[in-house]
């Protein structure tokens, strides 16, 4: 994990075969965080959902500050995760209004939205069963 993750530490290995699924977790998470600070995305929080959900393991959950900030943000994820690790977003939503923006990576679903939307649709609460990661910038 980065350094800059504040966390117990957590094992993130699994073996798959599923074809979409990475295997390595860790490396996925690394990439996607990667690319959130550089385009400094506000208030990074991972929220660990083994064991609560069998949709993902992990929602990575981000605000920007405006749409062409959205845009990018969500553009150096895919970015990041494409250069670093070789994969592709599975499904990826939100990319024409800018005010959610979902990267489904099968394991890890990156949630990016307005201040406003994330307040409004809170998935932090929805989740509070879930162990919750704060990443900040270093």
């Amino acid at each position: 994990m980065p350094k800059n993750m504040q966390t117990d530490s957590f094992e993130t290995n699994f073996y798959t075969d599923h074809p979409d699924k990475s295997a390595d977790s860790e490396a996925l998470l690394n990439a996607i965080i990667e690319g959130l600070l550089e385009k400094k995305a506000q208030d990074i929080q991972l929220l660990d959902v083994r064991g609560l959900t069998t949709l993902t393991d992990f929602f990575v959950v981000c605000h920007g500050t405006s749409d062409t900030q959205i845009r990018a943000i969500a553009n150096s994820v895919t970015g990041k995760v494409k250069e670093e690790i070789g994969e592709n977003v599975w499904q990826q939503e939100g990319m024409d209004i800018k005010r959610w923006v979902i990267l489904d990576y099968v394991n890890v679903v990156v949630h990016i939205f307005s201040k406003e939307k994330r307040e409004f649709y809170g998935i932090e609460r929805m989740w509070n069963d879930a162990k919750i990661t704060r990443v900040e910038d270093s």
